[in-house]
């Protein structure tokens, strides 16, 4: 830890604010691109019947790191390892851009999800160290704005850069902007460094890997046409998510500096906030990820078009998100917002059963807008709620195992319900090119303009058979995440930021005054 405290003047803190947007935008940026993307690189790479991978991949080893970086910026600091997270980001996308098969493209977006996860997790942790509770509120516009920059910014540069140029641009474009965030983090972010005299938990970090990996690929395994809930590689994988999942319990338990502290899940408040994440990210990830393939396909809209398409949710959700955010900085109450978010969620994910070929695009446009309205009043909220449940030692930690399982839910969500809709799309695309119009497993958008017209026309219904339906699976978790918020305990907002309450800072007029004296002598 560094001797003298940092001086948190307003400045400073923006100056800081700015280098987290720099690194959150680059990894919300890719992770969008790649929605509108994916028809054209699967086609190219020969991966359409697992395309499921290359979402799966990122998100998997995002969320398996995300405990690590979280509980090591509590206890070892977080600025070299948000240089690290940006470092490794960057150099993945660069594999990405330059593979030539479909596996090792896959790797490389898991590498790219390794960066991604401490990006996120060390950016939302850095904020609570520098903003108290109490006014991290006005800092839920701009977190929510990098959501809602990104649902639109990717789509359309994957877009133009399918329609354009080529997919591998999609990555080149991360490397200058993943230079950039490194210079900026670099000068910007003076936090101070710490020791720990405790031993690492390695067997947690492993254990936990372990058990998130086997149970993503359960869930893939069982989503997979070739193998299914039957196979016995499908329960293999569960079984052994069971038993590394007691196995972590068990040395968390006894582990003299735990991953995830289990008095964690003592406090009611971080355990409901956390649990809204879960059953929501379930919802949103699969929502979000196949939305963009159905305008683009089902609907007969080009790439850089489905990109435009989702102009709404970003209006809808740098709206909302703002609203919440002044609101809650204003009056400290927060416990509307989740809920309003999860009708509005659950109302559009309604609304979208009935998507087909035929849908209006103006239609489709109101749900986005709605859509994107219900996740800027819950995802920034619920990571603040879960920040304020705990001590400042702990806030890297409850804010990374708060996204955990969030992201778990994604994932989850990702698998089942991208292994079905990738399952019966190969079987109607199949169908449909029976007489030999295309190869069913290296389709792409390019090719559907050039079939005949009753052809054009059963892959419109293909993508709308196999994709709607999801939607209805979805609403279940949807309404749990209702009742949860619902259920939730409104607690009073902290007004101390983490690194004052920690010791390793001094804010407001004291630091103002004592930077002016600072400068004066210099």
């Amino acid at each position: 830890m560094s001797t003298a405290p940092v001086l948190l003047t307003r400045r400073r803190i923006r100056f800081i604010f700015f280098a987290l947007f720099a690194g959150m935008l680059l990894a919300s940026l890719d992770q969008m691109i790649v929605s509108t993307a994916m028809p054209t690189i699967v086609g190219d790479l020969g991966g359409v019947r697992h395309q499921i991978w290359i979402e799966t991949s990122y998100l998997l080893a995002m969320t398996v790191v995300m405990p690590v970086y979280g509980k090591y910026g509590d206890v070892l600091g977080r600025r070299r390892l948000f240089l690290v997270a940006i470092a490794l980001f960057t150099l993945a996308s660069v594999g990405c851009a330059l593979a030539t098969d479909f596996w090792t493209f896959v790797a490389f977006r898991a590498a790219q999800g390794l960066g991604g996860g401490g990006l996120i997790i060390l950016s939302q942790a850095i904020i609570a160290d520098i903003v108290s509770a109490g006014q991290r509120g006005k800092y839920l516009c701009p977190l929510g704005a990098i959501f809602g920059i990104s649902l639109i910014g990717g789509p359309l540069l994957g877009g133009f850069f399918v329609d354009h140029l080529t997919w591998h641009w999609a990555f080149y474009v991360n490397i200058p902007f993943g230079l950039a965030a490194f210079v900026i983090a670099l000068v910007a972010l003076q936090l101070p460094s710490r020791r720990s005299g405790k031993p690492i938990d390695v067997l947690g970090v492993l254990l936990i890997s372990v058990a998130t990996s086997c149970l993503v690929l359960f869930a893939n395994f069982g989503g997979d046409l070739e193998r299914g809930w039957t196979a016995w590689e499908t329960w293999a994988w569960g079984a052994g998510f069971v038993v590394s999942a007691i196995g972590f319990v068990v040395v968390e338990a006894r582990a003299a500096d735990p991953v995830i502290p289990l008095e964690l899940f003592r406090n009611p408040v971080f355990v409901n906030a956390t649990a809204i994440g879960l059953a929501l990210g379930l919802g949103m990830f699969t929502a979000i990820g196949f939305v963009p393939t159905f305008l683009q396909m089902a609907s007969g809209t080009s790439a850089a078009g489905s990109g435009l398409l989702l102009l709404p949710m970003m209006l809808g959700l740098i709206v909302a998100s703002g609203v919440a955010g002044i609101a809650i900085s204003r009056t400290g109450k927060y416990k509307i917002f989740p809920i309003l978010g999860v009708l509005l969620i659950g109302a559009t994910t309604l609304a979208m059963t009935t998507l087909d070929g035929a849908t209006a695009i103006w239609l489709i446009c109101v749900y986005l807008l709605v859509f994107g309205a219900g996740l800027g009043l819950i995802i920034q909220v619920v990571v603040l709620v879960a920040q304020n449940a705990v001590p400042a030692g702990q806030l890297g930690t409850a804010t990374s195992t708060n996204n955990y399982f969030r992201e778990v839910g994604g994932v989850l969500g990702t698998a089942v319900f991208g292994g079905l809709f990738a399952s019966r799309l190969t079987d109607e695309l199949t169908r449909v090119f029976a007489g030999g119009e295309a190869d069913a497993s290296t389709f792409d958008p390019q090719i559907l303009n050039r079939l005949p017209e009753a052809v054009r026309e059963g892959v419109v219904n293909a993508y709308a058979q196999a994709l709607t339906p999801v939607f209805w699976y979805l609403l279940p978790f949807i309404a749990g995440a209702l009742v949860l918020a619902l259920l939730h305990r409104q607690i009073p907002l902290s007004d101390t930021a983490g690194m004052v309450a920690r010791g390793e800072a001094i804010t407001g007029e004291v630091a103002e005054r004592l930077e002016a004296e600072r400068l004066r002598s210099s």
